[in-house]
């Protein structure tokens, strides 16, 4: 069984943990997730199975779509709600309009500075390792874009006094979407964290296409897990693509070096055989000109 499962992460397992528990579940150890959520963090996963593995590089990349809960009156010092409250502030009303102001600033390429709490290595240390140890270290800041971002609710007051908001940001690989609620709420002048975040897209991958650990469960146990498992054609499907027949088909898979054309003229080029099963990955050689080489071949 090669493919994609787009499962549904739960609420209080890491990444790993849903690897592990797929692995036990499916009864094969090639098994890989396509990008780290949190614990706290529920929604879309996909999990690469046996040779869907080579692309996960690839789908680390995609663009993701998250709605997450903005709270605005306290920080934390994790920047969402697992955290202890560092700062508190009473807020007066805050208006839609305002806050819609705030939220177009931050459309385009903007710099983050990585969360204390995250698994960015500095000096070859995790952050989060400096925080448990109660040090706080220097942060270069990073790039990354935000594709949208909208407001999903008008502002309402919660029984702690703070005041409340959900958004929808679709953003590049690398966005921690707490910062940008702690973000948000300097260019609102209060304090801030994200208290809730749920992944809706990854890539090509949706919520609707998700599926629970106990939906897998019982089609695994009903011999219909293979309804489930998504090919690796729609994992390679952001890329451009192009289809070879006959004895080209045999020498993408043998790793042949190709002349480019129009259709293989991509950073990367998803190369088809007649029967629509992707080959290979293709890309620029770096040093013969007006050729290509495959970046991966797939169906091996």
């Amino acid at each position: 069984m090669d493919g994609i499962i787009p499962l549904f992460k739960p609420a209080g397992l890491t990444s790993h943990d849903c690897v592990a528990r797929l692995r036990k579940l499916l009864g094969t150890k090639k098994v890989g997730h396509t990008g780290t959520l949190d614990p706290a963090v529920t929604g879309v996963l996909p999990i690469c199975i046996n040779r869907a593995t080579k692309v996960a590089e690839y789908m680390s990349d995609y663009n993701k779509t998250y709605e997450a809960v903005v709270s605005l009156g306290s920080s934390t010092t994790t920047e969402d709600q697992t955290g202890e409250i560092v700062d508190k502030k009473v807020i007066d009303n805050i208006t839609s309009a305002e806050i819609e102001h705030v939220l177009n600033e931050f459309i385009g390429t903007i710099k983050q500075i990585p969360p204390m709490y995250s698994a960015v290595k500095i000096d070859g240390k995790k952050l989060y390792e400096y925080a448990r140890a109660g040090k706080t270290v220097e942060r270069p800041a990073r790039t990354v874009e935000i594709l949208s971002l909208k407001l999903l609710s008008d502002p309402s007051r919660v029984e702690s006094g703070n005041v409340t908001f959900k958004i929808q940001v679709s953003c590049s690989k690398g966005t921690y979407v707490r910062t940008l609620a702690v973000d948000i709420g300097k260019r609102l002048g209060v304090p801030a964290h994200m208290a809730l975040l749920v992944r809706t897209q990854s890539g090509p991958f949706k919520l609707e296409d998700t599926i629970s650990f106990d939906e897998l469960e019982e089609v695994v146990n009903d011999g219909r897990i293979s309804e489930y498992v998504l090919p690796i054609e729609k994992a390679v499907s952001i890329f451009p693509s192009t289809t070879v027949s006959g004895a080209l088909e045999q020498q993408v898979l043998n790793g042949a070096v190709l002349e480019e054309t129009k259709s293989l003229s991509n950073l990367r080029t998803a190369v088809y055989n007649e029967q629509g099963e992707c080959l290979a990955i293709y890309k620029p050689h770096p040093k013969r000109p007006g050729w290509v080489k495959p970046e991966k071949v797939i169906k091996i």
